[in-house]
């Protein structure tokens, strides 16, 4: 039976030092050698999972296959390994609370009292080995949110104590810090280093390897300072220098040779060398594009770039298959109006109108699908985006006035956009969701066709209200056309006005599924067409 190994990634001195980010390029090496991984995210707050957290507080909220709602780095963890993932990958200590409680008040601890330890640390540990035992993974990488000395991080460094006890040479622990540089006297600073690790030490874990996020490069004595204080080879002290783009650092990560030290350190041999030559294909066009576009993201959380994660990185990927540089410029909808949305979108070759929930912003984005248009400019709509085409139609095309979804406004005479009736009796905010990946069938002719090049496809949803059907004659009659419709449910999918240059409104979150190896066909396509191809 094969042994899993065990990684754990861990963070000191200060928050988003990319812990996500170097596991993913950690993950991305061991399986460029052979190496079958994946990647878990625990998170150490209290909600059950990011579904009803806002984005202002945590930024994108990711949603898998198989309908779980995500940490944002679950995004880079498939856009980097091009391997979906799942419910199981991604544990918050809200979940962990609630299985403890149930369990208690089953009775299945036969009168104990309930404590942090060993009850909670054990329901953590076996989550942590969920994935080893049903997966068939050679390496499991687990990346513990938030920074060492928090105090709700304290029952998972207990469990990584535990199970380094438990596993020896099978776990193995990484704790990234910052070297910060001080202008003034013109040095690298080690002593938060040291600290951090001196923190961890206090805890009972000895961090295996050292990963050092600086601006400027490392230097052998620094490299040697740091690894005597903290008692690591200097092999085990990695340069994680600042880069133009986060997928330029699984190369970075290379250099430093990260993934042989973590193989010898495993007992693991080296297989083949990471070649990688898809990789550095993307990078180069990447750095060298033949082209630029610009391209208008237009939402209501703008302020905050993580809140539309994958929609950005999934416009980077499409602009390097259309050899492209893409430059976003990000919108904010509530400021938007008829006397000044003219200006804002001045010089843009395509209009993206982003997902959302709630009626603030909602006036700014019906004007820019209207301008989009009016004035034949490419058009992407996801998910509220693409309503936001339905409702700007049937109000200005249709005359339909006061046309709207019943999410904004339950009295409309018009509900264009109106709750699935399934969802009509639910009313607890975490369970009123359509989750996960669906099929839909697509019709051909259509630039959803010409994008996919086929007649099927499955995407992730992450919404509550539809398309109306009972309007659906009247738009298409009137030029906008269904030409994604679910083949069990018969609701609509895809939306697209067939005389436009390329007008697309897409119900799914197809930035989801786009990864750097796989680009997702509806950005490719709109890309392209912003383009003028």
């Amino acid at each position: 039976m094969k042994t899993t190994k065990y990684i754990f990634v861990t963070g000191g001195v200060t928050s988003s030092l990319g812990k996500g980010i170097i596991s993913a390029s950690l993950a991305k090496l061991l399986q460029a050698r052979g190496y079958s991984v994946t990647i878990q995210k625990f998170d150490p707050y209290i909600n059950v999972d990011p579904g009803t957290l806002n984005p202002y507080e945590h930024g994108e909220c990711f949603v898998t296959e198989d309908g779980a709602e995500t940490d944002l780095d679950l995004g880079h963890y498939e856009r980097f390994l091009n391997v979906p993932t799942s419910q199981a990958n991604n544990v918050t200590t809200g979940r962990i609370y609630q299985s403890v409680i149930n369990k208690e008040r089953k009775g299945d601890y036969l009168g104990k009292t309930v404590q942090i330890i060993p009850h909670i640390t054990d329901e953590i540990k076996r989550r942590m080995k969920l994935l080893g035992k049903t997966g068939d993974f050679d390496v499991v990488i687990t990346e513990i949110g938030g920074t060492i000395g928090d105090i709700e991080s304290l029952p998972y460094i207990e469990t990584v104590r535990q199970i380094k006890w438990e596993l020896g040479s099978d776990a193995l622990v990484i704790h990234l810090t910052l070297v910060p540089f001080l202008a003034a006297s013109g040095e690298l600073k080690t002593k938060p280093t040291q600290h951090s690790v001196k923190m961890m030490l206090e805890n009972g874990v000895q961090p295996d390897v050292l990963v050092l996020r600086t601006e400027h490069p490392l230097n052998n004595d620094i490299k040697k300072k740091v690894a005597l204080f903290c008692n690591v080879s200097v092999s085990s002290v990695i340069e994680s220098i600042d880069v133009p783009t986060i997928y330029e650092v699984p190369l970075k990560m290379r250099e430093e040779k990260l993934d042989v030290t973590v193989l010898e350190k495993l007992n693991l041999p080296l297989k083949n060398e990471p070649a990688l030559k898809p990789w550095t294909d993307f990078l180069d066009t990447l750095k060298q594009p033949e082209n630029e576009v610009n391209i208008a993201l237009v939402g209501k959380y703008v302020e905050l770039h993580d809140a539309y994660k994958s929609i950005a990185e999934s416009l980077l990927h499409a602009g390097v298959s259309n050899k492209s540089k893409v430059n976003i410029k990000w919108i904010h909808s509530e400021p938007l109006t008829d006397d000044n949305i003219a200006q804002e979108l001045v010089g843009m070759s395509g209009i993206l109108v982003a997902p959302g929930f709630g009626h603030r912003g909602i006036d700014g984005k019906l004007l820019a699908v209207k301008y989009a248009r009016e004035n034949n400019i490419p058009f992407l709509g996801i998910c509220l985006g693409m309503q936001c085409a339905v409702i700007e139609y049937a109000r200005n095309v249709l005359h339909l006035k006061d046309a709207h979804s019943s999410e904004m406004s339950r009295r409309t005479p018009y509900p264009v956009i109106d709750l699935m009736e399934e969802q009509k009796e639910i009313f607890d905010m975490g369970g009123t969701m359509r989750l996960g990946s669906y099929p839909c069938g697509i019709i051909k002719g259509s630039n959803a066709f010409d994008a996919y090049q086929s007649e099927t496809t499955n995407e992730r949803h992450r919404h509550r209200y539809e398309f109306n059907n009972k309007f659906l004659k009247d738009f298409e009659n009137a030029g906008m056309k269904g030409t994604g419709i679910n083949p069990d449910t018969d609701l609509v999918e895809i939306v697209e006005i067939p005389k436009h240059k390329w007008f697309v409104g897409v119900q799914f979150h197809p930035e989801y599924k786009s990864t750097v190896l796989n680009p997702h066909p509806i950005f490719v396509g709109f890309i392209k067409a912003a383009l003028g191809k």
